[in-house]
Protein backbone atom coordinates (compact mmCIF):
# COMPACT_ATOMS: atom_id res chain seq x y z
CA UNK A 1 0.00 0.00 0.00
CA UNK A 2 1.07 3.25 -0.29
CA UNK A 3 2.24 6.13 2.32
CA UNK A 4 1.43 9.20 2.13
CA UNK A 5 3.25 11.82 4.78
CA UNK A 6 2.21 15.17 5.72
CA UNK A 7 5.87 17.09 5.50
CA UNK A 8 4.73 20.50 4.97
CA UNK A 9 4.16 22.28 8.24
CA UNK A 10 5.87 25.09 9.34
CA UNK A 11 6.75 23.59 12.67
CA UNK A 12 6.17 27.51 14.44
CA UNK A 13 6.52 25.77 17.72
CA UNK A 14 9.64 24.19 17.00
CA UNK A 15 11.60 27.22 15.05
CA UNK A 16 14.77 26.94 16.97
CA UNK A 17 14.93 23.82 15.12
CA UNK A 18 12.95 24.70 12.08
CA UNK A 19 14.05 27.91 10.87
CA UNK A 20 16.07 25.68 8.19
CA UNK A 21 14.86 22.87 7.58
CA UNK A 22 11.14 20.97 7.83
CA UNK A 23 10.25 19.62 10.78
CA UNK A 24 10.03 16.17 9.53
CA UNK A 25 13.95 16.56 8.95
CA UNK A 26 14.50 17.78 12.43
CA UNK A 27 16.83 14.87 13.52
CA UNK A 28 16.56 11.91 15.92
CA UNK A 29 19.92 10.44 16.66
CA UNK A 30 21.82 10.97 12.87
CA UNK A 31 18.32 10.34 11.22
CA UNK A 32 15.22 12.80 10.22
CA UNK A 33 11.70 12.11 12.55
CA UNK A 34 10.90 11.14 8.84
CA UNK A 35 13.13 8.52 7.85
CA UNK A 36 12.11 6.87 11.36
CA UNK A 37 8.70 7.14 10.18
CA UNK A 38 9.38 5.22 7.33
CA UNK A 39 11.68 2.90 8.51
CA UNK A 40 8.65 1.91 10.80
CA UNK A 41 6.25 1.46 7.75
CA UNK A 42 8.90 -0.32 5.65
CA UNK A 43 9.30 -3.09 8.29
CA UNK A 44 5.83 -3.69 7.63
CA UNK A 45 6.15 -4.56 4.45
CA UNK A 46 5.13 -0.68 3.22
CA UNK A 47 7.77 0.90 1.03
CA UNK A 48 6.32 2.83 -1.74
CA UNK A 49 6.01 6.67 -0.15
CA UNK A 50 4.08 9.95 -1.22
CA UNK A 51 5.52 12.70 0.75
CA UNK A 52 3.08 15.61 0.68
CA UNK A 53 5.89 18.79 0.54
CA UNK A 54 5.34 22.29 1.54
CA UNK A 55 7.39 24.55 4.06
CA UNK A 56 11.38 24.19 3.00
CA UNK A 57 10.69 20.99 0.71
CA UNK A 58 14.06 21.42 -1.23
CA UNK A 59 15.32 20.08 2.16
CA UNK A 60 13.37 17.06 1.83
CA UNK A 61 14.28 16.82 -1.98
CA UNK A 62 18.03 17.24 -1.52
CA UNK A 63 18.35 13.97 0.97
CA UNK A 64 16.64 11.37 -0.50
CA UNK A 65 18.13 12.48 -4.33
CA UNK A 66 21.62 12.38 -2.55
CA UNK A 67 20.22 9.92 -0.24
CA UNK A 68 23.35 7.09 -0.11
CA UNK A 69 25.69 10.57 0.34
CA UNK A 70 23.84 11.06 3.59
CA UNK A 71 23.58 8.23 5.25
CA UNK A 72 27.10 6.94 3.91
CA UNK A 73 31.09 7.01 5.10
CA UNK A 74 33.00 7.61 2.28
CA UNK A 75 36.35 8.78 0.25
CA UNK A 76 36.68 10.84 -2.15
CA UNK A 77 39.83 11.77 -4.51
CA UNK A 78 40.29 15.42 -5.53
CA UNK A 79 40.96 14.99 -8.73
CA UNK A 80 38.85 15.80 -11.61
CA UNK A 81 38.03 11.61 -12.55
CA UNK A 82 38.80 10.83 -8.54
CA UNK A 83 36.22 7.69 -8.07
CA UNK A 84 33.89 7.96 -4.58
CA UNK A 85 34.60 4.76 -2.67
CA UNK A 86 31.52 4.21 -0.53
CA UNK A 87 32.29 2.34 2.62
CA UNK A 88 29.06 0.98 3.71
CA UNK A 89 25.33 0.08 2.41
CA UNK A 90 21.79 0.63 3.61
CA UNK A 91 18.45 -1.38 3.74
CA UNK A 92 16.82 1.03 1.64
CA UNK A 93 17.40 -0.17 -1.91
CA UNK A 94 13.53 -0.80 -2.82
CA UNK A 95 12.20 2.02 -1.15
CA UNK A 96 9.89 4.37 -3.60
CA UNK A 97 9.90 7.89 -2.71
CA UNK A 98 7.53 10.03 -4.74
CA UNK A 99 7.71 13.97 -3.46
CA UNK A 100 4.84 16.16 -4.51
CA UNK A 101 5.00 20.32 -3.50
CA UNK A 102 1.52 20.47 -2.28
CA UNK A 103 2.20 24.55 -1.48
CA UNK A 104 3.74 26.28 1.21
CA UNK A 105 0.50 27.51 3.02
CA UNK A 106 -1.94 24.43 1.80
CA UNK A 107 -3.84 22.73 4.84
CA UNK A 108 -3.80 19.00 5.72
CA UNK A 109 -6.77 17.94 3.72
CA UNK A 110 -6.17 19.71 0.56
CA UNK A 111 -2.36 18.47 0.69
CA UNK A 112 -4.03 15.03 0.52
CA UNK A 113 -6.26 15.70 -2.00
CA UNK A 114 -3.68 17.38 -3.94
CA UNK A 115 -1.42 14.16 -4.59
CA UNK A 116 -4.75 11.58 -4.60
CA UNK A 117 -4.12 11.47 -8.65
CA UNK A 118 -1.07 9.73 -7.77
CA UNK A 119 -2.36 7.02 -5.70
CA UNK A 120 -4.10 4.32 -8.19
CA UNK A 121 -4.99 1.98 -5.50
CA UNK A 122 -8.56 1.87 -3.53
CA UNK A 123 -6.70 1.65 -0.22
CA UNK A 124 -4.13 3.78 0.84
CA UNK A 125 -2.69 4.55 4.78
CA UNK A 126 -1.28 8.31 5.96
CA UNK A 127 0.46 9.74 8.80
CA UNK A 128 1.71 12.64 9.83
CA UNK A 129 5.44 13.62 9.38
CA UNK A 130 6.70 14.18 13.47
CA UNK A 131 5.42 11.46 15.65
CA UNK A 132 6.95 8.03 16.10
CA UNK A 133 5.18 4.58 17.79
CA UNK A 134 5.06 0.99 17.83
CA UNK A 135 2.09 0.79 16.21
CA UNK A 136 0.98 -2.34 14.39
CA UNK A 137 0.78 -1.76 10.70
CA UNK A 138 -1.16 -5.18 9.76
CA UNK A 139 -3.07 -4.83 12.51
CA UNK A 140 -4.86 -1.19 11.95
CA UNK A 141 -5.42 -2.32 8.30
CA UNK A 142 -7.04 -5.64 9.54
CA UNK A 143 -9.13 -3.89 11.92
CA UNK A 144 -10.46 -0.94 8.72
CA UNK A 145 -11.38 -3.71 6.86
CA UNK A 146 -13.05 -5.38 9.79
CA UNK A 147 -14.93 -2.08 10.35
CA UNK A 148 -15.82 -1.54 6.72
CA UNK A 149 -14.97 2.21 7.14
CA UNK A 150 -14.12 4.68 4.99
CA UNK A 151 -11.05 5.70 7.26
CA UNK A 152 -9.17 4.74 10.16
CA UNK A 153 -7.52 6.62 12.18
CA UNK A 154 -4.88 5.32 15.58
CA UNK A 155 -6.46 6.30 18.82
CA UNK A 156 -3.57 7.10 21.51
CA UNK A 157 -3.35 8.29 25.03
CA UNK A 158 -0.73 11.33 25.06
CA UNK A 159 -2.63 13.68 27.23
CA UNK A 160 -4.97 16.40 26.71
CA UNK A 161 -3.99 18.91 24.27
CA UNK A 162 -4.67 17.58 20.84
CA UNK A 163 -8.33 16.80 19.21
CA UNK A 164 -9.96 14.29 21.50
CA UNK A 165 -12.37 11.34 19.60
CA UNK A 166 -15.48 9.67 21.13
CA UNK A 167 -15.26 5.96 20.64
CA UNK A 168 -18.37 3.57 20.93
CA UNK A 169 -17.66 -0.52 19.74
CA UNK A 170 -14.70 0.96 17.56
CA UNK A 171 -16.20 3.45 15.39
CA UNK A 172 -16.02 7.11 16.40
CA UNK A 173 -18.58 9.25 17.59
CA UNK A 174 -17.45 12.13 18.55
CA UNK A 175 -14.25 14.47 17.40
CA UNK A 176 -13.33 17.17 19.69
CA UNK A 177 -10.69 20.04 19.25
CA UNK A 178 -8.37 20.11 21.65
CA UNK A 179 -10.00 19.52 25.09
CA UNK A 180 -8.75 20.11 28.06
CA UNK A 181 -6.54 17.74 30.09
CA UNK A 182 -8.28 13.85 29.27
CA UNK A 183 -7.36 10.56 29.57
CA UNK A 184 -8.84 9.85 26.68
CA UNK A 185 -7.90 8.56 23.20
CA UNK A 186 -6.79 11.38 20.80
CA UNK A 187 -5.63 11.03 17.18
CA UNK A 188 -2.49 9.47 16.61
CA UNK A 189 -2.10 9.65 12.88
CA UNK A 190 -1.57 6.72 11.13
CA UNK A 191 -4.36 6.06 9.07
CA UNK A 192 -5.55 3.54 6.94
CA UNK A 193 -8.31 5.78 4.32
CA UNK A 194 -10.21 4.58 1.27
CA UNK A 195 -9.74 6.88 -1.72
CA UNK A 196 -13.19 7.88 -1.81
CA UNK A 197 -12.30 10.38 1.22
CA UNK A 198 -11.18 12.67 -1.85
CA UNK A 199 -15.13 13.75 -1.74
CA UNK A 200 -15.17 14.89 1.05
CA UNK A 201 -12.07 17.06 -0.05
CA UNK A 202 -13.17 20.77 -0.42
CA UNK A 203 -9.56 22.46 -1.53
CA UNK A 204 -6.62 24.07 -0.14
CA UNK A 205 -8.13 25.49 2.80
CA UNK A 206 -9.62 22.30 3.84
CA UNK A 207 -8.61 20.55 7.16
CA UNK A 208 -8.67 16.97 7.32
CA UNK A 209 -9.49 16.88 10.84
CA UNK A 210 -12.28 18.95 10.80
CA UNK A 211 -14.93 18.97 8.28
CA UNK A 212 -14.10 15.91 6.39
CA UNK A 213 -13.53 13.66 9.36
CA UNK A 214 -16.42 14.99 11.39
CA UNK A 215 -18.72 13.78 8.40
CA UNK A 216 -17.53 10.83 8.60
CA UNK A 217 -18.02 10.20 12.48
CA UNK A 218 -21.18 11.14 11.75
CA UNK A 219 -21.69 8.78 9.11
CA UNK A 220 -20.53 6.07 10.86
CA UNK A 221 -17.24 5.74 8.80
CA UNK A 222 -14.52 6.73 10.90
CA UNK A 223 -13.13 4.14 13.08
CA UNK A 224 -10.22 3.78 15.36
CA UNK A 225 -8.03 1.70 16.34
CA UNK A 226 -6.53 1.87 19.70
CA UNK A 227 -2.93 2.07 20.09
CA UNK A 228 -2.21 1.74 23.76
CA UNK A 229 1.71 0.91 23.03
CA UNK A 230 4.45 4.07 22.40
CA UNK A 231 3.33 7.25 20.61
CA UNK A 232 5.09 10.42 20.52
CA UNK A 233 4.89 13.61 18.04
CA UNK A 234 7.64 16.07 18.26
CA UNK A 235 5.82 19.66 18.60
CA UNK A 236 8.61 21.48 20.98
CA UNK A 237 12.16 21.21 22.14
CA UNK A 238 11.06 19.45 25.24
CA UNK A 239 9.80 16.27 22.69
CA UNK A 240 12.70 16.69 20.30
CA UNK A 241 14.79 16.13 23.51
CA UNK A 242 12.69 12.98 24.37
CA UNK A 243 12.96 11.49 21.55
CA UNK A 244 16.83 11.59 21.26
CA UNK A 245 17.45 10.52 24.49
CA UNK A 246 15.37 7.66 23.88
CA UNK A 247 17.29 6.81 20.92
CA UNK A 248 20.43 7.37 22.09
CA UNK A 249 20.23 5.42 24.83
CA UNK A 250 18.63 2.29 23.08
CA UNK A 251 15.00 2.34 24.27
CA UNK A 252 13.71 3.69 21.36
CA UNK A 253 10.19 1.46 21.29
CA UNK A 254 9.33 2.99 17.65
CA UNK A 255 12.45 1.36 16.72
CA UNK A 256 10.84 -2.13 15.16
CA UNK A 257 14.13 -2.81 12.88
Amino acid sequence: MKVVILCGGLGTRLREETEYRPKPMVPIGNRPILWHIMKHYAVHGHKDFILCLGYKGEVIKDFFRNYHWHTSDVTIGLGQASPVQWHNSHDENDWKVTMIDTGEKTLTGGRLKRVLPFIDEEEFLLTYGDGVADVNIAEVIAFHRSKEATVTLTGVRPGGRFGEIGLENGMVTSFLEKPDDSPSYVNGGFFVMKKSVGELLSGDECILERSPLETLSKAGQLAAYQHDGFWQCMDNIREMTLLNELWNGGKAPWKTW
